[in-house]
């Protein structure tokens, strides 16, 4: 449950994280599917808020119409999703294709690769910040500063008023020292009132003002935060914690791999085995023995993948987010004999 004080608060906050905004002379990307709260906030709410010009693009899959929309448009200020800015990267020909009247471009919903974010840059001129939120937060809670530090792989640090910290999983109390991984609360004008109708799950996530998000974190000592997986999507192999954003970063930042998702499956002796789904950039070749190991080059032997599968793309949400559960669901459903083979 979403109140107008929440949405206008959000919206306010944002504006004030963007300080050069030019009121009334923005032309906004609409990209964003607008039932979601990501779309509604950032890609309606926002633009509105701030007399801006909004091009819509009802369908985000639809890349050539993007890209267009983009030039023609002169668009400054570009709300998207890691998998947009992907698309738009490797469409034929961009670089012939003039985009530099992008000013801003902030991404969410999934982490963003350094490289990614490097060639936008170089591409649009633009500056691109990462930042976080959720529909219980109306969305947005975190975001790195536009004219500040910006840390690649990071969220950021809070939007103004808000309150955050990582605590320990099992407790949920003790707050976890810099470095150290917890679940993500939060606290701010912009958390909801609780879900409808729902009573216990709502007692279950907000706690004493807290909003528990149920996404694990790290804060480093100068106070950025850092997203390391969901706490429902933790792997424990062989006792030890592996976060599957973390193995999808290094999975990113190979040059010849443009989308991943890394699961954990059920495995007899380890207790759960990683395993990761890639898309591969257009043109580009890489097996799964090559994207191995390049993982032992850069992971620890324990988060290193079990299994790599190659797939020409993965199931996305709506707002084009990357769906786990989808991946998890699919090879549970395999027969059993699959397992026994590992």
């Amino acid at each position: 449950m979403l109140t107008h004080r929440n949405l206008s608060y959000n919206m306010q906050q944002l504006r004030v994280w963007f300080p050069d905004l030019e009121i009334g002379k923005e032309v906004m990307l609409g990209a964003l599917p607008m039932f979601h709260s990501f779309g509604m906030t950032v890609a309606m709410n926002f633009p509105i808020g701030a007399a801006a010009a909004m091009v819509l693009i009802p369908d985000p899959r639809d890349v050539r119409a993007l890209v267009k929309s983009l030039a023609q448009n002169r668009v400054t200020l570009a709300p998207a999703v890691p998998a947009l800015i992907n698309a738009v990267l490797n469409y034929p020909r961009i670089e012939q294709i003039d985009l530099t009247s992008i000013k801003r471009c902030f991404s969410g919903s999934a982490p963003l690769s350094a490289d990614v974010m490097v060639q936008f840059e170089r591409l649009t001129g633009a500056v691109v910040v990462e930042g976080f939120g959720l529909t219980e937060a109306s969305p947005a809670t975190h975001c790195n500063p536009v004219q500040g530090r910006r840390k690649p792989g990071h969220i950021g640090i809070p939007l103004p008023n808000t309150e955050s910290k990582v605590v320990d999983v099992e407790d949920g109390l003790t707050e976890m020292p810099p470095g150290q991984p917890g679940e993500l609360i939060i606290k701010g004008p912009q958390v909801m009132q609780g879900y409808w109708n729902m009573p216990e799950e709502t007692a279950q996530v907000l706690r004493d003002g807290w909003l528990y998000t149920g996404d694990l974190a790290v804060i480093d000592e100068e106070g950025y935060h850092r997203i390391v997986g969901r706490k429902k999507e933790m792997i424990v192999v062989s006792g030890f914690k592996v976060f599957p954003d973390e193995v999808d970063r290094v999975l990113m930042s190979h040059p010849a791999v443009l989308e991943s998702a890394t699961i954990g499956l059920p495995d007899p002796k380890r207790g759960e085995r990683v395993k990761a789904f890639v898309v591969l950039k257009p043109g580009s070749e890489a097996t799964p023995d090559d994207l191995r190991a390049y993982c032992r080059e850069n992971l620890a032997a324990y988060k290193v993948p079990h299994q790599i599968e190659v797939r020409p793309e993965l199931p996305k949400s709506a707002v084009l987010k990357i769906l786990r559960r989808v991946l998890r669901e699919q090879e549970l459903a395999k027969r059993p004999s699959d397992d026994r083979k590992e």
